[in-house]
């Protein structure tokens, strides 16, 4: 069956072939059964092959295509890895992928691109499918570029707004600045190891002694990469910008596959990070102010989805934390519940959005809860998912990232518990704001609210039960579970840095946490519901701090002050200056001489015979005379 797994990526590609060339004359129905039903056999086959790899002694294989690339000694194959690590990313990609497609069908219907919407959601499942499969760090680049060109055309699909054009342009820059550090780490990687191939580099790695200066370097370079792409400090103002794109694209890319690609890219060179603690500090240091600084500026901000954007964020710096703690099962069990509960909160948001008219600020909402009980019911299990309430699923991997971040550090620990603290403060301020008091819209609005077709409730459906029992993979020794997680990617090589906490110091940092969540909650219940509080008006006076935050800490205005402005100033010299001036001057200078030469040259030519025959004898002349000067 191995030789099958070519048509797991192909098959979206196909569906992208079909609609992109059909999207004007095939119906909408035709479409939405195409690309849902692509991605839906894609998901069938991932899980056939997920269940013979478990079955299987040999717990990877590899399948090569064709030698793609072959200079000198640099020899690239077109193959696949096919591992404990990236059977798990294919059963997120195509799974969540088919519950978005579906949700998609609804949410789109109206919408005039609805043949190139799903032709691009299509694009984008074969480019993350390459990126998780790719057995090469070429063949992963090329699925994580892509994935970046593919948020580029989602982000910016309804274009012919100026602000959202120019959000997919935001996100296509930055993510060329981290693309830019991986592919040099990927050079500097070839000089070292001579390979790029996965199952060479890692065991020449594994023989290595950590701390190496140039390890550290290629470590780093790669973690610009994914600064870039999984939206880190500095690199992370482009995501929130990115909720210009239609609402299942948020949920797609920016929460449950594209921004983890960094997180994958990092858990599967685990080998090459250890030998680089320097690296792993800073990585850790990065994850931990990315998750404080992101939650900070969501709790004033009033626009439902960016509210779940910087959400998404500071759940991205709850990752790379435990990466940079070496907590890569913890990590990458994060990356799976917060698919779960992120993707579901996006399209609850979506649901929201939908009902009210395209409304999305939530100064305008609330008493939905009893005309959207299903939109209420699922998002509220996210949002305790979230939140870390146990026995929900982000209470499993949010905790053992910050008992792998206490044994490393107690003040990486510390920052981490105040994040989940402000995580459910901003969560469920949201809820309140959206679900509970009274309808703050207008009285048309209200009259026309109703809970949204099957088509996006299902899916609802779906990812908040996988919300609320996805712990359930990795249910920590503490608790009397196994562990699934962490024994299964022992199979993909992902580096097992195993607790050394006692149960009786595990359990009272679950309950810190917990805690923490819990009044966090009844703050957020006492200011919104008790009290009615509504965020005030854009124009109204705020606070130092609550300006700080709702401006969001005026991260974007020291950018344009620090490197547009200086970059414009600096272009617009050479264009001035250097273009017009010097260059121009010198080509045209070169032109004007050449024409004004010949307009004097021209005046030789009279047309007098006597001139012409004076000019032969003085040039006669001049040839004896230098001849004779020549001799003697």
């Amino acid at each position: 069956m191995t030789s099958l797994l070519w048509l797991i990526p192909v098959l979206p590609l196909l569906g992208f072939v079909i609609n992109g060339l059909g999207r004007n004359t095939l119906s909408k129905g035709a479409v939405g059964l195409i690309g849902s039903g692509v991605v839906l056999a894609s998901f069938v086959l991932s899980v056939c092959f997920f269940f013979e790899l478990s079955s299987s002694v040999e717990k990877q294989f590899t399948v090569n295509f064709f030698d793609w690339i072959s200079v000198g000694d640099l020899k690239i194959p077109l193959s696949f890895l096919y591992d404990p690590l990236s059977a798990i990313m294919l059963l997120i990609i195509t799974g969540i992928g088919f519950l978005i497609h579906i949700y998609s069908t609804a949410y789109m219907h109206e919408d005039a691109g609805f043949g190139k919407f799903f032709a691009y959601l299509n694009l984008f499942i074969f480019f993350m499918l390459i990126l998780v499969l790719g057995s090469n760090y070429i063949v992963m680049f090329i699925g994580w570029e892509g994935v970046g060109l593919c948020s580029y055309l989602l982000i910016g699909f309804w274009f012919t707004n100026s602000s959202y054009a120019s959000a997919a342009k935001k996100a296509f820059v930055m993510n060329r600045i981290g693309d830019l550090g991986f592919l040099l780490g990927v050079f500097l990687m070839f000089q070292v190891f001579g390979s790029l191939e996965f199952a060479k580099v890692f065991p020449q790695a594994a023989n290595m002694v950590p701390g190496n200066n140039t390890m550290a370097i290629i470590g780093l370079l790669l973690f610009i990469g994914a600064c870039g792409k999984s939206a880190q400090l500095p690199l992370f103002t482009w995501l929130p910008d990115a909720m210009a794109g239609p609402t299942p694209v948020s949920a797609l890319i920016h929460a449950a596959t594209m921004v983890t690609a960094g997180i994958y890219m990092i858990a599967r060179s685990s080998v090459v990070f250890d030998l680089a603690p320097i690296t792993q500090n800073i990585i850790a240091i990065v994850g931990a102010a990315t998750a404080l600084i992101a939650a900070l500026i969501a709790l004033t901000q009033t626009d439902i989805k960016k509210v779940l954007a910087y959400s998404t964020v500071s759940q991205l710096g709850y990752m790379f934390l435990g990466l940079g703690v070496g907590a890569y099962t913890g990590s990458f069990f994060h990356v799976l519940t917060h698919a779960f509960f992120k993707a579901l909160l996006f399209l609850g948001a979506g649901a929201v959005i939908h009902s009210l008219h395209h409304e999305q600020d939530m100064r305008h909402m609330g008493g939905l809860k009893a005309k959207l009980k299903t939109t209420f019911a699922t998002m509220m299990i996210g949002t305790i998912a979230i939140a870390g309430i146990p026995p929900f699923s982000g209470f499993f991997s949010k905790d053992e990232i910050l008992a792998h971040a206490y044994q490393h550090s107690p003040v990486l620990w510390g920052i981490g518990v105040l994040t989940a603290f402000l995580t459910a403060f901003y969560m469920f301020r949201m809820m309140f704001l959206t679900f509970y008091g009274k309808f703050r819209g207008s009285h048309h609005t209200e009259e026309h609210i109703h809970e949204s077709p099957k088509a996006m409730t299902i899916p609802l459906v779906v990812l908040a039960v996988l919300a609320a029992i996805g712990g359930l993979l990795n249910i920590p020794h503490a608790f009397g579970g196994n562990e699934w997680l962490a024994h299964w990617l022992t199979g993909a090589k992902v580096t097992q840095n195993h607790l050394e906490l006692n149960h009786t110091t595990e359990f009272t940092l679950m309950g810190v946490s917990v805690l923490a969540a819990v009044v966090a909650i009844l703050l957020a219940y006492s200011k919104y519901v008790k009290k009615g509080e509504v965020p005030v008006a854009d124009e109204a006076p705020r606070t130092a701090l609550e300006k700080l935050s709702y401006h969001k800490f005026y991260l974007d205005e020291i950018y344009d002050t620090i490197i547009r402005k200086p970059l414009d100033a600096f272009s617009t010299f050479f264009y001035k200056i250097i273009d017009n001036k010097v260059i121009d001057g010198l080509v045209n200078g070169l032109g004007w001489t050449a024409s004004e030469g010949s307009k004097s040259l021209r005046l030789l030519q009279s047309g007098n015979v006597g001139y012409y025959i004076m000019m032969m004898v003085i040039g006669i002349v001049a040839l004896l005379l230098y001849t004779y000067l020549s001799i003697a």
